[in-house]
């Protein structure tokens, strides 16, 4: 699916660095990799850029499902961090297992190689 980058990108999804690796119908791979401005106190992946990367995933799937055309925004999102990330790039890949009319439900996993970093799953409304 080629979609122009003004459609998939945002000032926030730039400014923490993430990049659309694949898009097709209900489905979105975005990579992120850690950089010095994005770690916590403690030198990993700060939680809430994973939660962050994550969102923006989950988005474009639904932009992908309803078109881009309109808008959807997060009603809800709960997310399961699995392991720390130290160094290196991770990849979400955000799938909508219910493309309603009103609402889409969204699963997502991020995976740093073939390790699972974080689990998450979201509601969505189509404005």
């Amino acid at each position: 699916m080629q979609i122009p980058a003004g459609l998939t990108q945002s000032a926030f999804s730039e400014l923490i660095g993430c990049r659309v690796v694949q898009l097709d119908e209900g489905a979105a791979h975005v990579a992120l990799s850690l950089e010095p401005h994005l770690r916590n106190r403690g030198g990993k992946l700060h939680g809430g850029v994973l939660f962050s990367l994550v969102d923006i995933s989950m988005g474009l799937a639904c932009s992908s499902t309803h078109g881009f055309d309109q808008q959807s925004v997060t009603l809800e999102c709960k997310i399961n961090y699995i392991r720390a990330v130290s160094e290196g790039d991770v990849l979400c890949i955000a799938r909508v297992i219910h493309p309603g009319r009103r609402t889409l439900v969204v699963e997502a996993d991020v995976w740093q190689g073939d390790k699972l970093v974080a689990k998450a799953q979201g509601t969505f409304a189509v404005l």
